[in-house]
């Protein structure tokens, strides 16, 4: 299959781009995101692929929606900063567009740009963990992506890690994504210089800043990388949940490659290192079985949408029959 467009949807931008079958973006189209409204995201949705559209031959679209999407991978089942309950997405911009659509999970997307094109090209399994202001991720198993049964596996921010712990947006508590996060890293830097913390505070001033309400996760982890005292203690216990996460997350899939990716992975190698010091010393059995290796993502804030163009190639999965 030729060209495919991918749409990356955000909760305030749709970000659009006509993909080759090498990965590499050619144009691109951008349009607000309506989030109140159904049938205005759909709009969009079909006005920034039919920019695209025109002039070229284009085979098929891909969507990635942040939500749970069907096993077919037409339905969002539910998204939670968007109005999609039960929306047949994929159906409608099709009948719009007249051209064949697949729905994909944001973050499923992601993964997969990253194993089709990016960090982790060269292995067949893998687990993509994006971390951002939530946590978000994918895995690929033996060269397919991971979906289960009902198309909303590989939820990893909502493993629960602190039973009792923070409430999640989720409605669950103790989730991975309330302590290894870009949200988290800023609840706990503001909470430490709400308390009077004089590195805190050291840290705000390195910021530029002097109300611990104004500081954000891409202030701490430039403050980090400057080497402020503070911001390195938080960017090392973000690790430390990460990597124990991860940990429990090998067992389960036993990737050749862990990746990752999202705006907190800008710290690289402090929040890297941390995280792998914390997975090598909680793994099971780990001196009886091969380990994983680490990567920061490649593909940056397209991952998305190139993983979503290249899924678009592949035929939905024939639903689960249930065994007689």
């Amino acid at each position: 299959m030729g060209l495919t467009i991918g749409i990356d949807v955000g909760g305030t931008k749709i970000a659009a781009g006509l993909v080759g079958p090498d990965g590499v973006i050619g144009a691109r189209a951008n349009r607000d995101t309506p989030a109140d409204s159904v049938d205005g995201t759909a709009a969009a949705i079909c006005d920034a692929a039919a920019e695209l559209i025109a002039g070229h031959d284009v085979e098929a679209v891909g969507i990635g929606a942040a939500g749970f999407v069907s096993s077919d991978r037409s339905t969002v089942l539910f998204a939670p900063n968007l109005a999609w309950r039960n929306e047949p997405l994929g159906a409608r911009v099709a009948d719009m567009l007249k051209i064949p659509v697949v729905v994909e999970n944001d973050a499923n997307a992601a993964a997969w740009g990253e194993f089709a094109f990016g960090a982790a090209k060269n292995v067949q399994d893998m687990v993509c963990i994006t971390v951002g202001t939530g946590i978000g991720g994918g895995v690929v198993h033996d060269g397919e992506l991971l979906r289960g049964a009902h198309g909303v596996a590989a939820e990893l921010g909502h493993m629960r890690v602190v039973p009792g712990g923070h409430r999640c947006g989720c409605g669950a508590r103790g989730c991975l994504e309330q302590y290894a996060s870009g949200r988290a890293l800023v609840r706990e830097g503001r909470a430490q210089a709400e308390s009077g913390s004089l590195s805190a505070m050291q840290m705000l001033s390195v910021c530029g800043i002097s109300d611990p309400a104004e500081l954000t996760g891409p202030m701490i982890t430039k403050a980090a990388a400057a080497g402020d005292p503070c911001a390195v203690e938080l960017l090392e216990e973000l690790g430390r949940w990460l990597g124990e996460g991860l940990a429990s997350l090998a067992t389960l899939f036993d990737p050749t490659l862990i990746v990752v990716g999202g705006g907190v992975s800008a710290a690289k190698e402090l929040l890297l290192t941390s995280a792998e010091t914390a997975f090598e010393k909680v793994l099971p059995a780990k001196a009886n079985r091969p380990h994983p290796t680490f990567s920061v993502a490649e593909l940056g804030n397209d991952a998305g949408l190139i993983g979503a163009a290249d899924l678009a190639r592949h035929p939905a999965p024939v639903p689960e029959k249930t065994r007689s």
